[in-house]
């Protein structure tokens, strides 16, 4: 077992989580025999910080107590993790801490449990020792992840997923006898559950050095069972989504924001990562949805992908959005909403000029625009007491057709909405209803 010495700083000069200064808790009130390991380790021998701690500890005994007695000293949040594994976490303001009993009769043997070596360095913080039985560290400077065995692999196959994802957040490559048994191993990707796929691809989807990974996976047969509708040229126009987000941001600053904001505050999905969604499932609208369903998606998210593929049926060509007048410009705003951002970047990854839908991102980024954003002149009940009209579905479309009428200029008021309003009974020959 190779052990070596390490300094709290890492290579460079800063602070980083092997330093116990960085950990909310002190490190007195570890017990002498643990050990950090893991994602910690590898990011600060790569000098990579982070302001939220992410820390993960084995013990070869006492980890789910020593866990429970370090959130009640510290008033931190507790959580049992896993009661059979034995493995518990405290949640402090800045960071949680893992605790994990041992896998095996040793720490080599747990290290030698784990998916990739860059994974499978501990560190004693007691001591400043670093154990890397399986050359880790090697690894790390090469660049490369390595699989610690197949065996590891076939064990838990969302590792096989999940070299894709530590490749994107690395900036590193596949070592070539790991990406060989990832692909003789993919079909086994299909029997993981859909909510631990759907973590990983979210990773993957809202990175933009994500998407090659993206396109590399699906390459390797790993995302074929779980999105059977996607193709090669698909996976390419997620990557054009990336180009298209960042052309567009650069022309119209204001959509920028609306590019990066999460669909909802407990999503890890924005506008981005819907147009590459919408590029990997089939272009059917119904075959969509179930796939989406299957993979564990929100409805938010389904919801909004298949909005994108709905309002491609309907807008597929700069042709066709020259054509739209204004009345079905606003009515196909009324369809696509705040999902107008994600078919936007699926239109230009899909073929249609940048500048072709310049005029409804001006509209849509314009909040007064009346076609985009339509605000009403009047209210449902005024209309009813200025023209003495009773209630029904006449109401419904007298309101529309006064917000068509502002879209197209023809007026701007209340009084003048209720004036529309009138003519437009007086028109069908129905001065009261």
């Amino acid at each position: 077992m190779n052990s070596a010495p390490y300094g709290a700083n890492g290579r460079g000069n800063r602070p980083s989580a092997l330093s116990s200064e960085t950990w909310p808790f002190r490190l007195e009130d570890l017990p002498e025999r643990v050990y950090l390991v893991g994602g910690a380790v590898r990011d600060a021998l790569l000098d990579r910080a982070s302001e939220y701690l992410d820390l993960d500890f084995v013990l070869p005994n006492n980890a789910v107590e020593t866990a429970r007695e370090l959130a009640k000293r510290y008033r931190a949040g507790f959580v049992l993790l896993d009661a059979e594994r034995q493995i518990a976490r405290a949640v402090f303001a800045n960071g949680t801490a893992d605790f994990a009993l041992q896998e095996g009769d040793n720490l080599d043997a747990d290290l030698r449990r784990r998916d990739f070596t860059v994974n499978a360095i501990a560190y004693n913080p007691h001591t400043g020792q670093l154990i890397d039985p399986l050359q880790g560290s090697e690894d790390l400077q090469r660049g490369w992840l390595r699989m610690v065995s197949p065996d590891n692999l076939q064990d838990d196959p969302l590792r096989l997923l999940r070299a894709y994802r530590q490749a994107a957040q690395l900036g590193f490559s596949l070592e070539s006898e790991t990406q060989r048994a990832i692909r003789q191993f993919a079909p086994r990707l299909s029997r993981v559950a859909a909510e631990r796929v759907n973590s990983e691809l979210s990773y993957l989807l809202k990175m933009p050095q994500g998407t090659p990974w993206l396109l590399a996976a699906l390459a390797d047969g790993v995302l074929g069972s779980w999105f059977p509708s996607a193709t090669v040229e698909g996976a390419m126009r997620g990557r054009d989504v990336d180009r298209a987000a960042d052309r567009s941001s650069e022309l119209y600053p204001e959509f920028a924001a609306e590019l990066s904001r999460d669909l909802r505050s407990t999503l890890r999905a924005n506008w981005v990562t819907v147009a590459k969604l919408a590029c990997l499932v089939s272009d059917d609208a119904d075959i969509a949805y179930r796939e989406l369903m299957r993979l564990k998606y929100s409805r938010a998210e389904i919801r909004s992908v298949v909005t994108v593929l709905q309002a491609w049926q309907s807008v597929n060509s700069a042709e066709a959005i020259a054509q739209l007048s204004v009345s079905d410009l606003f009515f196909w705003f009324k369809s696509v909403g705040a999902v107008f951002p994600a078919f936007a970047l699926f239109a230009v990854a899909s073929g249609i000029e940048l500048e072709a839908i310049a005029p409804l991102i001006d509209r849509f980024v314009n909040p007064d625009d009346p076609v985009a954003h339509p605000q009403p002149l009047v209210d449902g009940k005024t209309l009813m007491m200025a023209l003495n009209l009773s209630k029904g579905p006449h109401i419904g479309r007298l309101l529309t057709a006064i917000q068509i009428a502002r879209a197209c200029g023809q007026i701007a008021t209340a009084q003048e909405a209720i004036e529309f309003a009138r003519s437009e009974l007086d028109h069908l020959g129905q001065s009261t209803l």
